[in-house]
C-alpha cells in the first residue's frame, strides 16, 4: 500500500509526457484512409502513420487549428497519383484542401460536401474525371473553388449558385457542356469566373452579368451564342469572350450587332429576345426544360396547348441540331488551325490552336492596365526598384507602334500560341525585326507590387545568350500586356532534333558544343547576382525556349517571364515541361524551383543536343553512363565528333541530372568544366 502514491505519481507523469493524440482517433482514421487513396504505393506520404499525431508537425502537409483539429492539408505538387477518398468527410473542421498539380484521377467524392467549414478547395491541374457534384452547393463557407485543368464532363451544377461566399470559381480547360447557370448571378461575392476552353453553349445569362462584385468573366473558346448582356461592358478588359462565333452585341469591339427577328433563328442554339415564343435569351440557361412563359389564363385554353407543344418541339430540335453543328464546326476549326510555336510550350490540356482573333484596325493611345486601383506602372514619378521612371520610359512602346509593327496582328505574322499568350513577328519603324508576345491581363499578377517587381526584373536582364527585351506596352483597352523582344530568325532548338539523314538542318559537332556552352553562359548570368538584378531562376528551360540565330548562337527566351504571371498560368506551362522530362524530380516533393532545378533541365537539354533526340530513352541514359559514344551520339554525325569533348560534356550532363540536387554542380562549375575541352570556346 505504501507504493500506491508513488505508482500514481509515476502514471501521472507518464500521462503528461505522452498525451493521447490531440486530433482524435476519428480524424486519424480519416487521414489514414485518405493516405491509402491518395498514395496507394505508400511512396510519398510515409510520414502519415497510424501511431502518429497529425497535430505535432510530423504529418507532411497537415496543419491543425488551436483546438487540435485538422484544419489544413497542403499536398500540392507532390506527385500523388491516386484518388480522393470519401473518408475526407471525416475531417469536419478542414478549412483548406490543396491537392493541385498532382496526377489524381477519378471523380470528386460527394462526401466532400460534408466539409461545411472548408474555405479553399484546390483540385486543379490533375487528371480528374466525372461530373461536378451538385452537392458542392451545400458548402456554405467555400470562397475559392479551383477545378480547372482536369477532364470534368457534364454541366455546371445550378446548385453552385448557393455558395454565397464564393469569390473565385475556376472551371477552365475541362470538357464541360450545357449552358451557363443563371444562378451563378446570385453569388454576391463572386469576383472571378473562368469558364474558358470548355464546350458550353447557349447564351450568357443577364443575371450573371449583374453580379455586383464580378470583375473577371472569361468564357473564351466555347460555343456560346446570342446577345451579350450590355452590363458586361463595365468589366472592360475583364470580360474575355473570343472564339465564340455565335455571340453578338453592341459596345463590344470584336462583336457584331445582333439582328432582332420575330422568329426563332435556326442558326443559333437559342431564340432571340422578342421572338413569338415569348422566350427571352436570358431565360435559356435557367433550365433544361424549356417552359413557356405563359400565364394561367392563356395556358388554360385547350386550343393553345397543341400550338405550344409544337413550338417547344421545334425549339428542342433546333437546339439539338445547332449544338451538334457548332461542336462539329469548332472541332473542325481546331484541327485545321494547329500552329507550331517558336516561343511558347503548349500545355497538354489546353488547346494551343485557338483561331486568330480579328481586331479593329485603328490605332489607339497607350493606356495602362486597369488594375483594381487604377494603377499605372509609370505614374506619379515613382521609382521601381533600381529603375527610375525616366529609365523605364526607354522600354515603353505605345499601342499604335505595336499594332503597326504586327500589321494589326495579321494572321500571317502569328508565330505561335500558348494557353496564355500569342507571339507575333513584327517590324518596328527603324526596320528592325521583333517578336511581340501578347499576354492577357487575366494571366498577369494582380498585385501591383508583384507586377512591378516582375517588370523590373525583366527590364534588368541583358546578356548575349538571352533574348533581348526591347520594351513593353500595357493596354487597358485591349486587356493585354505586350512584351517586345528581338526576333531570332532560325527558330528554336526543337526544330533541330529528330532529323532524318540528309536533312540540311543537322548541326555539326562544333556547332552543338558552341550551343551547349552558350546556353550554360546564359543560365550562369541568370543565376548570378549583379547591381542591377537579383538571381533569377528560369523555371522553364527546354529545347523550345532555346532560340537559334543565323550564326547558330543560342538565346534563352522567356527568362523571368514567370515573375509577371499568376501561379495558375505557370502551373499550366509546367505540365508540358514535366512531360518532356525537364522537371527536376525534387519538385514533386518540394513544389519549388531553385537554381538546381534549372541545372537539371540544362542536363536534359545537353543530352538531347548530343543524341539529336527529343525523347531520351533509358538506353540512351545507360549508353551515356558507359560512355558508349556510338550508341547515343547522333548518328547523323556519322562519327564526326571529338571523343574527348564528348566525354567531358557527357560527364557534365550526368552530374546535372543527378537525382539529388545537392550533387548537381553550379553553373559556374559547369562552365569551368566545359572549359577543359580544347575546342569549347
Amino acid at each position: 500500500m505504501g507504493n500506491q502514491p508513488f505508482l500514481f505519481s509515476l502514471l501521472l507523469l507518464f500521462a503528461i509526457a505522452h498525451p493521447p493524440p490531440v486530433c482524435g482517433n476519428a480524424e486519424l482514421r480519416a487521414l489514414m484512409d485518405l493516405k491509402a487513396s491518395l498514395d496507394p504505393e505508400n511512396a510519398l506520404l510515409n510520414t502519415w502513420t497510424p501511431l502518429g499525431d497529425p497535430c505535432d508537425g510530423s504529418f507532411e502537409g497537415v496543419a491543425c487549428n488551436e483546438k487540435g483539429q485538422v484544419a489544413n492539408i497542403s499536398l500540392q505538387g507532390k506527385g500523388l497519383a491516386g484518388r480522393v477518398s470519401p473518408a475526407i468527410a471525416g475531417l469536419r473542421h478542414l478549412t483548406g484542401l490543396y491537392l493541385h498539380y498532382n496526377s489524381l484521377y477519378g471523380e470528386i467524392p460527394r462526401e466532400v460536401s460534408n466539409l461545411t467549414e472548408l474555405i479553399d478547395l484546390y483540385l486543379n491541374v490533375n487528371n480528374m474525371t466525372g461530373s461536378i457534384p451538385p452537392e458542392l452547393g451545400n458548402m456554405a463557407s467555400l470562397q475559392v473553388l479551383q477545378l480547372c485543368y482536369n477532364q470534368f464532363t457534364g454541366s455546371i451544377p445550378r446548385q453552385l449558385g448557393s455558395l454565397k461566399k464564393l469569390s473565385v470559381l475556376a472551371l477552365q480547360s475541362n470538357r464541360l457542356t450545357g449552358a451557363i447557370p443563371a444562378s451563378l448571378g446570385d453569388l454576391g461575392m463572386l469576383m472571378r469566373l473562368d469558364l474558358s476552353f470548355n464546350h458550353l453553349f447557349g447564351s450568357i445569362p443577364t443575371r450573371l452579368a449583374d453580379a455586383p462584385m464580378l470583375g473577371v468573366l472569361d468564357v473564351r473558346n466555347n460555343t456560346l451564342s446570342g446577345n451579350v448582356p450590355p452590363a458586361l461592358k463595365r468589366l472592360v478588359q475583364g470580360f474575355q469572350y473570343e472564339n465564340n462565333p455565335g455571340l453578338c452585341g453592341v459596345g463590344f469591339s470584336a462583336l457584331s450587332a445582333c439582328r432582332t427577328l420575330n422568329r426563332v433563328n435556326p442558326n443559333r442554339p437559342e431564340p432571340f429576345e422578342g421572338s413569338t415564343t415569348g422566350l427571352a435569351t436570358r431565360d435559356i440557361p435557367e433550365t433544361a426544360d424549356l417552359k413557356l412563359n405563359c400565364s394561367q389564363t392563356r395556358c388554360s385554353h385547350s386550343s393553345k396547348a397543341p400550338q405550344a407543344s409544337v413550338i417547344v418541339g421545334v425549339i428542342v430540335v433546333t437546339f439539338t441540331l445547332a449544338a451538334v453543328v457548332f461542336l462539329t464546326f469548332s472541332q473542325y476549326r481546331r484541327r485545321k488551325q494547329k500552329l507550331g510555336s517558336s516561343f511558347d510550350i503548349p500545355d497538354n490540356r489546353v488547346s494551343t490552336d485557338q483561331p486568330v482573333e480579328v481586331y479593329r484596325k485603328n490605332g489607339s493611345p497607350l493606356i495602362s492596365l486597369e488594375y483594381p486601383n487604377g494603377w499605372d506602372p509609370l505614374a506619379d514619378g515613382r521609382n521601381i526598384g533600381n529603375f527610375s521612371q525616366e529609365a523605364l520610359q526607354s522600354f515603353r512602346f505605345n499601342l499604335e507602334e505595336i499594332e503597326s509593327a504586327t500589321q494589326y496582328f495579321a494572321r500571317k505574322n502569328l508565330l505561335g500560341r500558348s494557353n496564355f499568350s500569342a507571339t507575333y513577328k513584327g517590324i518596328l519603324r527603324d526596320g528592325s525585326f521583333v517578336a511581340i508576345k501578347s499576354i492577357s491581363k487575366t494571366s498577369c499578377k494582380t498585385e501591383e507590387a508583384e507586377f512591378l517587381k516582375g517588370l523590373n526584373i525583366l527590364t534588368s536582364l541583358g546578356h548575349d545568350n538571352l533574348v533581348r527585351l526591347r520594351g513593353f506596352c500595357c493596354s487597358r483597352g485591349r486587356g493585354e500586356c505586350f512584351l517586345v523582344y528581338d526576333f531570332v530568325p532560325n527558330g528554336n532548338l526543337l526544330g533541330y532534333l529528330d532529323l532524318k539523314e540528309g536533312d540540311n538542318r543537322v548541326l555539326e559537332w562544333s556547332t552543338r558544343v558552341s550551343i551547349i556552352n552558350g546556353i550554360a553562359k546564359g543560365i550562369e548570368y541568370l543565376h548570378g547576382c549583379t547591381m542591377n538584378k537579383p538571381p533569377v531562376v528560369h523555371q522553364n528551360i527546354s529545347a523550345e525556349k532555346v532560340l537559334i540565330d543565323h550564326r547558330f548562337k543560342p538565346s534563352l527566351s522567356d527568362s523571368g517571364l514567370h515573375k509577371l504571371l499568376t501561379n495558375d498560368t505557370v502551373f499550366s506551362a509546367l505540365k508540358a515541361c514535366a512531360a518532356m522530362g525537364y522537371l527536376a524530380p525534387e519538385y514533386t516533393t518540394t513544389g519549388r524551383f531553385t537554381e538546381k532545378s534549372d541545372i537539371y533541365a540544362y542536363g536534359v537539354l545537353v543530352l538531347q543536343i548530343l543524341s539529336g533526340k527529343r525523347k531520351l530513352t533509358s538506353s540512351i541514359r545507360v549508353a551515356t553512363e558507359l560512355c558508349k559514344f556510338p550508341d547515343f551520339i547522333d548518328k547523323n554525325l556519322h562519327g564526326r565528333f571529338s571523343e574527348h569533348e564528348a566525354a567531358t560534356i557527357v560527364k557534365v550532363a550526368l552530374m546535372c541530372t543527378h537525382e539529388s540536387p545537392e550533387k548537381r554542380p553550379s553553373m559556374e562549375a559547369i562552365i569551368q568544366e566545359l572549359g577543359n575541352c580544347t575546342n569549347c570556346f
